[in-house]
């Protein structure tokens, strides 16, 4: 969906314009117009080059303060560090003003106390309104990034339910326990235990805004376990789930996509033949490797599966939300905290999340 027409940047730009050009012409606006006015009283260039000089200082300390100064230091709470720098703004306006009288203009005489307390006042506007503007504008971004989230919410909730474990991958996991009752194996029960986990996370505790990090990396372990006892030998499973420290907090359901994506396009071959010399050597391709680990906060989340372009891969239609739409769910939760990537190389898909959990 395109951008509504005055959220443009051309737009934005000339109504910008458009005001300051308005605030500044106002005081000739309001000027009575009288046709026997003597000459003298008609503004001087001189008086209109310093007009124009000093309107250009007010836009720029205006935007110096939204942009800058109130980013930096006021929603740092640094009020101190801002009140000494607007003071040093307010003397340099000063001394801008005297320099635009004196050395460009001419002028003999500089009145500082007239000067004192007509830029005083008009300076305390021009940061007011800067204030105004940077603390709307946020106010205004914050708010259009909680209907995004809350959209995306909506629309990916579904997808969410219906992907959070491949129906396929069900099915597969309920008659393999089906196969191990009628063996009476002894893996039947913690197998049950694992995927009555898996159930209870995907329909109670993924509803939550955050869950602790062990409780998603349980998950992604039974995850894992039980797609290692529906694919058996045929695919080499290596993991790397490092012991977490408590206190870490992430959003459900983030990291099981990628982990589902692997089984979803790097099981569907087994072997390769390939003649090496005089023998047939069987070649296996499928093999997946998931790494985690947590260092001084920071998560770092790695899923790697092979592929291979000569043989067809067998896909699940009904499982993933796709890693485009995972990706969008980063950006919203996790907008400047995170870095993916995703790549194709040497036979190798891999899937590289490092996540600032703090």
């Amino acid at each position: 969906m395109s951008s509504p027409w005055y959220s443009k940047k051309w737009v934005i730009v000339l109504l910008h314009a458009a005001t300051w050009v308005f605030l500044f012409s106002f005081p000739f606006l309001l000027r009575p117009m009288n046709n026997n006015r003597p000459l003298h009283s008609e503004p001087t260039t001189a008086t209109q080059v310093r007009y124009l000089l000093n309107n250009l200082i007010y836009i720029g300390i205006f935007y110096l303060n939204a942009n800058l100064f109130i980013p930096q230091f006021i929603y740092r709470r640094k009020y101190r560090q801002y009140a000494a720098l607007t003071i040093g703004v307010y003397g340099l306006l000063l001394f801008l003003t005297w320099l635009v009288l004196f050395s460009l203009l001419g002028q003999q005489e500089f009145n500082l106390r007239g000067h004192i307390l007509f830029n005083f006042f008009f300076f305390l506007f021009i940061l007011a309104a800067s204030t105004a503007y940077r603390l709307i504008k946020d106010r205004t971004n914050a708010d259009k990034i909680a209907r995004e989230k809350e959209n995306e919410n909506l629309k990916t909730e579904l997808s969410l339910l219906r992907s959070q474990a491949s129906p396929h991958f069900m099915f597969n996991v309920l008659n393999n326990m089906v196969a191990m009752a009628r063996k009476k194996s002894d893996l039947l029960e913690p197998s049950l235990i694992k995927f009555s986990s898996l159930m209870r996370y995907m329909l109670y505790e993924a509803n939550e805004d955050k869950v602790s990090l062990e409780k998603e990396v349980e998950y992604v372990q039974s995850y894992v376990d039980l797609q290692q006892q529906r694919v058996g030998k045929n695919v080499k499973i290596t993991t790397c789930l490092e012991k977490i420290e408590t206190g870490y907090m992430i959003e459900p359901m983030l990291l099981i996509p990628f982990v589902e994506n692997a089984f979803k396009h790097g099981t569907g071959f087994v072997t390769v033949n390939k003649v090496e010399g005089s023998d047939l050597v069987l070649y296996n391709v499928a093999e997946i490797n998931i790494k985690l680990t947590v260092e001084k906060g920071v998560l770092k989340f790695s899923v790697q599966n092979r592929y291979h372009e000569d043989v067809s891969e067998t896909k699940d239609k009904t499982s993933g939300i796709g890693l485009s739409n995972v990706r969008r769910r980063l950006n919203l939760l996790y907008k400047n905290c995170h870095s993916l990537n995703i790549e194709k190389k040497d036979g190798w898909f891999s899937a590289s999340l490092q996540l600032n959990l703090n």
